[in-house]
C-alpha cells in the first residue's frame, strides 16, 4: 500500500449528529480541498496559514452540498506530518456520505483503519508505543486507563525505553570496537560501569514487567464474581451496586439461571460485576448450566465475592466454614471477600456472634451487609478498591498495558540477564554482544525502532477507520 496518496475519511462517529469532522491527509489534500471549497470570504486555502479555519460551502460542480468550515494543516505541522483538511460539516448521514464520495471521485482513497495515525508514526511524529496509546485513549472508560493512555501517548513509556536503549547501544558500540582489537586484548568499555548499566536496566524492567498486572486490569476492568447459594442476595447485591434493577429479585431459590454482567466505575477504576447462578445441587437442566457457568466464571475472575445467608449462621456455621475454605483451597490466589447478607434481620448477640466466627478466619476479609438496606455497599467499594495496588497510578509511575510491550519487555530481560551472566562469568566480548544485540532489538520493537509490515498491520486494524 502505498502511502504518498491522499487519503479521506469521517474523523467523528458514524450515524446523525449536530456535526461530522470529515479528514483529508496527504501532498495534495489542500488541494483537492480547495477544489470543491467555496470561501464566503474569496481566499484560496492554499494561500491561507497553517492552523486556521475557513467558512464555505462545499460545491459539486454547480451544486451546494453543504455550509462548512474547513480546517488547515500544514505539513510537517499536523497530526499525520503531511497537509490535512478537516471539514466540519452538518452531521446528517446524506450530507456526510455526499462528501466523501465527492473526493473519492475527485481521486482521494479512502482510508483503512488506523491510517492517519500510522501516517504519523512513519513521518516520525510518535512512536509505536505512542500510536497504540491513541486506541488505547479512544477506548479507555474510566479515569484510571484514560491517565495511563495520556501518559504513554505524552511518551512517558517510550522516553523510558529509549533511553535505557541509547545507554545500552553506547556500551554496545564499545563491546563492538573491542571486537575489531581483539588481538591488542584492550578493553573500551569500563566493565564496572558496564554493570552498573545492566543492573538498572534490569530493574527498570522488572518494575514495568510487574506493573502489568495493574495496567491490565485496570485497562480492561477488574472481573469480580458473585458467588454463593441460591436466594442469598447476590441478584439484590448487584442492583445496590449499580442503583439499579439490573437483575431479577425474587424470593424464588434459582431465579438467576445464567450469568448477569456490568460494569461500575468505583474511584476512578472499573469493575465488572458477575452475579452467578447460585450454587446448589440441582437437577433441573437448565439450572445446572447456569450453575456450570458460574465456576467459569470465577475462573475468570480477579476477585470473589461470597455471599450467605446471615439468618441462617447460627444454624449453619459449620456448612459456611466448610464451603468458605472449598473456595478458598480451590482459588488460592484469588482475593476472597466474604460478605453474610440480612444483617439487619439478626440480634446485636448474633451479630457479635457472627463476627467472632469471621475473624477467625485466615486470609480473608468480610464485610457485614444488608443489600436490601444499601448498608455496607459503600464499604464494600472500598475494600474492592484495596484489592487494586493504586499506588504506581497515583505516584504517576509508568504502567504497561499492552500485551505487546509486555512481550517484549520480557525478552529484552531475559537477553538482559544473560549479559548480566556473561559479565559475571566473563564471556568473550563476541558471545556478550550477540546478547546485547538482542536486547537492543526487543527494546526497538517496542517504540517502532525496528517493525515490519506484519505487525503494523495487525496494530492499526484495531483502530477506527478515521484514526
Amino acid at each position: 500500500m502505498t502511502h504518498q496518496d491522499t487519503i479521506v475519511a469521517l474523523a467523528t462517529p458514524s450515524g446523525a449528529g449536530a456535526i461530522a469532522v470529515i479528514r483529508l491527509s496527504g501532498n495534495e489534500a489542500i488541494m483537492f480541498a480547495e477544489a470543491q471549497f467555496k470561501s464566503v470570504s474569496g481566499k484560496r486555502l492554499s494561500k491561507q496559514a497553517t492552523h486556521t479555519i475557513h467558512l464555505g460551502h462545499i460545491i459539486d460542480s454547480d451544486r451546494t452540498i453543504d455550509e462548512v468550515l474547513v480546517s488547515v494543516f500544514k505539513n510537517p505541522n499536523s497530526y499525520t506530518g503531511e497537509d490535512v483538511v478537516e471539514i466540519s460539516c452538518h452531521g446528517s448521514s446524506y450530507i456526510q456520505q455526499e462528501i466523501i464520495q465527492l473526493f473519492l471521485r475527485k481521486g482521494c482513497r479512502m482510508a483503512t483503519a488506523g491510517e492517519f495515525t500510522l501516517r504519523a508514526f512513519l513521518n516520525g511524529k510518535i512512536d509505536l508505543s505512542q500510536a497504540e496509546a491513541v486506541a488505547d485513549l479512544i477506548s479507555s472508560d474510566n479515569e484510571a486507563s484514560h491517565q495511563i493512555a495520556m501518559q504513554q501517548m505524552r511518551g512517558g513509556f517510550s522516553s523510558e525505553i529509549a533511553k535505557l536503549r541509547e545507554e545500552l547501544l553506547n556500551f554496545a558500540s564499545l563491546i563492538e570496537l573491542e571486537l575489531d582489537f581483539a588481538e591488542e586484548d584492550v578493553e573500551f568499555a569500563d566493565r564496572t560501569q558496564f554493570k552498573d548499566l545492566i543492573s538498572r536496566i534490569t530493574f527498570v524492567l522488572k518494575r514495568l514487567i510487574d506493573s502489568f498486572s495493574v495496567g491490565n486490569v485496570i485497562k480492561n476492568g477488574i472481573p469480580v464474581a458473585i458467588v454463593g447459594e441460591p436466594n442469598v442476595g447476590k441478584s439484590t447485591l448487584l442492583n445496590a451496586l449499580l442503583n439499579e434493577d439490573r437483575a431479577i429479585v425474587s424470593d424464588i431459590a434459582g431465579t438467576t439461571r445464567d450469568t448477569i454482567e456490568d460494569e461500575l466505575v468505583i474511584e476512578g477504576i472499573g469493575f465488572r460485576f458477575i452475579d452467578t447462578a447460585g450454587i446448589r445441587d440441582t437437577k433441573d437442566v437448565v439450572e445446572g448450566i447456569g450453575i456450570k457457568k458460574t465456576f467459569e466464571k470465577i475462573e475468570q475472575s480477579q476477585v470473589v465475592l461470597y455471599l450467605f445467608d446471615a439468618t441462617k449462621f447460627v444454624e449453619n456455621s459449620e456448612l459456611f466454614q466448610i464451603e468458605i475454605e472449598k473456595i478458598k483451597n480451590k482459588y488460592p490466589l484469588k482475593p476472597l471477600l466474604i460478605i453474610p447478607n440480612k444483617i439487619d434481620k439478626l440480634s446485636v448477640e448474633e451479630v457479635v456472634q457472627l463476627e467472632v466466627f469471621l475473624s477467625g478466619i485466615e486470609n480473608s476479609k468480610y464485610i457485614l451487609l444488608a443489600a436490601k438496606e444499601n448498608r455496607g455497599v459503600e464499604e464494600l467499594k472500598s475494600q474492592l478498591i484495596g484489592f487494586v495496588n493504586t499506588g504506581a497510578l497515583r505516584n504517576n509511575e509508568t504502567i504497561i498495558t499492552n500485551t505487546r510491550h509486555y512481550d517484549s519487555l520480557l525478552k529484552a530481560l531475559e537477553e538482559i540477564q544473560k549479559v548480566q551472566e556473561g559479565i559475571n562469568t566473563n564471556l568473550s566480548s563476541d558471545l556478550m554482544a550477540i546478547d546485547i544485540r538482542q536486547a537492543l532489538y526487543h527494546f526497538g520493537e517496542i517504540t517502532g525502532e525496528i517493525t515490519n509490515d506484519d505487525l503494523l498491520g495487525n496494530i492499526f486494524a484495531n483502530f477506527c477507520i478515521g484514526k
